[in-house]
């Protein structure tokens, strides 16, 4: 281990155009690191991805979907939080957003407040309430950055399989999500494919 560790560092440095000359006497600590930092920088510049939304009318018909899915669980969370609108307020934020009323900074800010309901409910060990509220919470997120929407439908479905009895609930709610995506923008909604 130590005499590859030594060859490594010895590669690493020539490549460097530093010392090559290192022996197993001298420290190799401070070569590793410098091999893992300069490693690290030029992969992480390789395969670094540049992130934009899609243009508009894909980023507000997935918005749109994701706060669809969210609205079908919004009473579950009303039901057993009743007089928290927060999650509500978050859906309308998102459909003012789309409507070019709101500015994407405000559905962050009431995404935020939909995820502290979503907080509240956990401590009142309402777990069906939590997953509504953050789905309504990720759906407000989506006008902020469209790769949120999965995650509101995740949570939708996590929402009604834990307020209907389990999996077979949580598995139709992915079916009409599924269903009710237009199939081009399938690859958005569901990136790992349906599940």
């Amino acid at each position: 281990m130590r005499t590859r560790a030594t060859t490594d560092s010895k590669r690493f440095t020539q490549t460097l155009g530093a010392r090559s000359d290192v022996t197993h006497r001298e420290p190799l600590y401070p070569i590793l690191v410098v091999q893992r930092r300069c490693h690290n920088r030029t992969v992480a510049d390789e395969t670094k991805k540049k992130w934009a939304n899609p243009e508009e009318s894909i980023h507000q018909a997935i918005a749109r979907w994701a706060a669809k899915c969210a609205d079908r669980v919004l009473p579950i969370f009303e039901k057993q939080r009743p007089g928290d609108d927060r999650p509500r307020a978050a859906l309308k934020a998102l459909r003012a957003w789309e409507d070019g009323t709101l500015p994407m900074t405000e559905c962050r800010t009431a995404a935020f407040a939909a995820h502290a309901a979503a907080r509240e409910a956990a401590a009142a060990d309402a777990p069906a309430a939590v997953a509504a509220a953050r789905a309504c919470g990720q759906a407000a997120a989506v006008a902020h950055m469209f790769d949120h929407a999965p995650h509101a439908a995740a949570y939708a479905s996590k929402a009604a399989g834990l307020h209907n009895g389990g999996d077979e609930a949580r598995i139709a709610e992915r079916t009409w999500q599924w269903e009710n995506l237009e199939p081009e923008l399938r690859p958005i909604g569901f990136p790992g494919g349906p599940q």
